[in-house]
């Protein structure tokens, strides 16, 4: 299982680093420049908007899904047609919700035109989720890994037309933003709508009433799960555009600031993707799995560090590169909210472990508390320090869950104290913060000294054996 985890970890984080780095920091944040921060800042807080509901139109379908087809192959064709009907019946249920919850926050016709757009994406975006977790289940590492890339390569050569191939008779808008997210989702769907049919031999849509309830009463510990994350990682942007009179443009320059942030959840995303359907086989058989925990725990928490660290000693120097609004304030932002990467890459291990384990109930109780705690914290900072309080908020609430998960683990697993990696892992954060600090005081260009620095953090990993490129190369070997 490490041979697979090591050699799919590698494609697929070569495919994701070729493509989405560019989505992100190239096309995305063009768009930000071209249309400015206001009109960007609504779309943001839309975008987010519809994700708050989002449990709806999945209600941990694809979590159960990805843990249930893990370990028991057998039953794609069996549960692929009805969860496609349910699926659709939830579409209507969500489209009709948000809509409403749009209107009602006081939402204007274009903004509502605008959401209407955006449910849609959602739909899509869920649906391509739902259907690549039966791939994953099925340990299609390979073919995860391309389709997982599909969307943003066809929206890259999509933008890349619009943006610089001055094919519009008009300005951008993000009307033309959205449409091209559309065109490019839709096409992905049918193409992994066809590989997942292939593999399952479907020939026909079934509707079964036994069967949705059977499925919604084990999937819902998963949809309460995701409920909760998706509020208390998504409703900043929505209260800050909902709560100021300037909160479009403060939604606008948090999502300045937050885009390198996600670019970086990338990597840990993906580690989490193929670390679910691991996780689930092994803990059915019966294998340990505190190996694997820790292999992947070094194997992301050194590059979270790094950039973590990095981001906020060159936080103005990276939003003066990026951007051409708000300097300052994104940069102020841009440190916070680079930090919580350390805590989201712990989450993605620690929380991925819990959900192949059934531990729903910890960790609703874990992230109810993370909800309530975030909309309290931005509630009293947002109208005093704007965009920045959100930040802050964020960073409380993203280790307190990180630590909970990592005690709950330790709780339930039982691992052994690993005081030598603890050791060694508070030497490394030492040296890469010295690095970066001894790295600011050279009077030299700052992209020489922050890759100085970032060298300099990466050796320090393997001088104190955090990575240890000799056990990696056994474990691979042996199996």
């Amino acid at each position: 299982m490490h041979k697979k985890f090591i050699t799919n970890l590698g494609l697929l984080l070569f495919l994701n680093l070729l493509i989405k780095p560019f989505w992100i920091l190239g096309i995305d944040r063009s768009v930000q420049n071209a249309i400015g921060s206001g009109s960007y800042g609504v779309y943001y807080a839309l975008f987010n908007f519809t994700f708050l509901f989002n449990i709806i139109l999945d209600l941990g379908i694809t979590n159960f899904n990805n843990k249930n087809i893990a370990q028991n192959n057998h039953l794609l064709n069996k549960h692929l047609s009805s969860i496609i009907m349910l699926r659709g019946l939830l579409a209507i249920v969500y489209g009709i919700i948000t809509l409403s919850f749009g209107f009602f926050i006081g939402y204007d016709s274009s903004m509502l035109k605008l959401l209407m757009a955006l449910i849609f994406n959602q739909l899509l975006i869920s649906f391509i989720l739902y259907l690549r977790s039966n791939i994953a289940g099925l340990h299609l590492f390979k073919t995860d890994s391309f389709l997982s890339i599909l969307d943003r390569l066809i929206m890259i050569m999509i933008m890349s037309l619009i943006l610089w191939g001055h094919v519009l008779n008009e300005p951008l808008n993000i009307k033309w933003y959205v449409l091209a997210q559309s065109i490019s989702y839709f096409i992905t769907a049918m193409i992994v709508l066809a590989i997942v049919v292939k593999k399952a031999k479907l020939k026909k849509i079934k509707w079964n009433w036994i069967f949705f309830r059977m499925i919604l009463k084990k999937s819902y510990p998963y949809a309460i799960l995701v409920l909760l994350m998706s509020f208390y990682n998504r409703i900043d942007t929505v209260m800050l555009e909902r709560m100021l009179p300037d909160g479009a443009i403060q939604s606008g320059i948090y999502a300045a600031a937050y885009r390198l942030l996600d670019a970086s959840n990338m990597i840990a995303f993906l580690f989490s993707g193929l670390l679910l359907p691991m996780f689930a086989r092994m803990l059915k058989f019966k294998e340990s799995v505190e190996d694997l925990v820790m292999l992947s725990f070094t194997l992301l928490i050194t590059p979270a560090v790094i950039v973590s660290v990095g981001s906020f000693f060159y936080r103005h120097e990276l939003m003066q590169m990026l951007y051409q609004q708000h300097i300052e304030e994104s940069a102020t932002i841009f440190g916070v909210l680079m930090s919580c990467f350390t805590a989201i890459s712990m989450t993605y291990i620690f929380g991925t472990l819990l959900t192949a384990n059934g531990n729903l109930k910890q960790l609703n109780i874990m992230a109810a508390s993370g909800m309530a705690l975030n909309i309290l914290i931005n509630y009293l900072l947002i109208p005093h320090y704007k965009a920045t309080g959100s930040a802050f908020s964020s960073l409380f609430t993203q280790f307190l869950t990180a630590f909970a998960q990592i005690a709950i683990t330790q709780y339930i697993f039982k691992f052994r104290i690993n005081y030598r990696l603890i050791l060694r892992l508070s030497i490394f954060v030492f040296v890469t913060i010295l690095s970066f600090y001894a790295s600011k005081q050279f009077q030299k260009p700052w992209m020489f000294s922050f890759s100085i620095a970032v060298a300099i953090s990466i050796l320090s990993a393997f001088i104190i054996r955090l990575i240890h490129l000799k056990n990696i190369y056994k474990m691979f070997r042996a199996q």
